[in-house]
């Protein structure tokens, strides 16, 4: 059974995507809105069923390529946020450079990475690492300097060393803001996956959508839209139950 709080917090967004789809059926129909232009949401659930094998056989093609680059990018934010906070030398001259990096559109580099490592998996596992590892990096070093300050001057105060405070100390009490970092790079990292195999792949939803594109197929490209929409919410969703697990203790408001 749905408890009452968890029935409160979906009922006003499940209402409203049923009566946008409403207004959209709605519209379809009393203009006569031509398939190829915008297919009403009937015509993209049928397609959805009659593309069923297809569609299968590319998202896992996709969710395999999205969660290798995830788990990468996370690390490897993790790992940038560790190490600019322990040495501050390094924090100062290469966080500056870790924001400008992010300025440089992805879809501009992919060209760039499938000339430097060919049309292999490396270069769509960077490109899923560099969208994932910056929201990762950037929330766990502002979680990491947020630390209690009370808590930060007992520990120094009974000989606890640098390695301690930080295994025992910092990384716990950054843990939320690593979490949310997590989920949004989660969400980035179908983007990700879709962006890389646009510049050269031979399955996934990404090369599905570039197929119907060239044959103006809205509805199947209106599929993929809501299979990308639907893993995004699915891996939100999984570290939000993550999140939920591993931090037990919320101080009252």
């Amino acid at each position: 059974m749905i408890s009452r709080k968890l029935w409160n917090s979906i009922w006003p967004p499940l209402v409203a995507v049923i009566l946008f789809l409403l207004i959209w059926q709605g519209a379809t129909t009393l203009f006569h809105i031509e398939k190829w232009i915008l297919p009403s949401p009937v015509d993209i659930g049928r397609q959805s069923v009659a593309e069923a094998a297809s569609l299968w056989e590319h998202t896992l093609a996709t969710l395999r390529l999205m969660l290798l680059g995830f788990a990468i990018g996370t690390l490897f934010g993790l790992v940038v946020a560790f190490v600019l906070h322990l040495v501050p030398f390094l924090k100062s001259s290469l966080y500056p450079l870790l924001i400008l990096s992010q300025n440089v559109p992805t879809i501009a580099l992919a060209p760039l990475l499938m000339i430097w490592f060919g049309f292999g998996i490396l270069p769509k596992i960077i490109v899923i690492t560099l969208v994932c590892f910056f929201p990762v990096a950037v929330a766990a070093m502002d979680g990491l300097t947020r630390t209690d300050r009370v808590m930060l001057n007992y520990m120094k105060m009974i000989g606890a060393s640098r390695g301690e405070i930080f295994r025992k100390l910092e990384v716990p009490f950054a843990l939320p803001a690593m979490l949310s970092g997590v989920k949004i790079s989660a969400t980035y990292s179908v983007m990700g996956a879709v962006i890389a195999e646009w510049i050269g792949a031979d399955k996934g939803i990404g090369y599905y959508m570039m197929l119907q594109k060239s044959s103006f197929r809205t509805d199947n490209i209106f599929v993929a839209i809501v299979i990308i929409v639907a893993i995004s919410l699915m891996m939100f969703a999984c570290i939000a139950l993550l999140e939920k697990w591993l931090i037990r203790y919320k101080p009252e408001k």
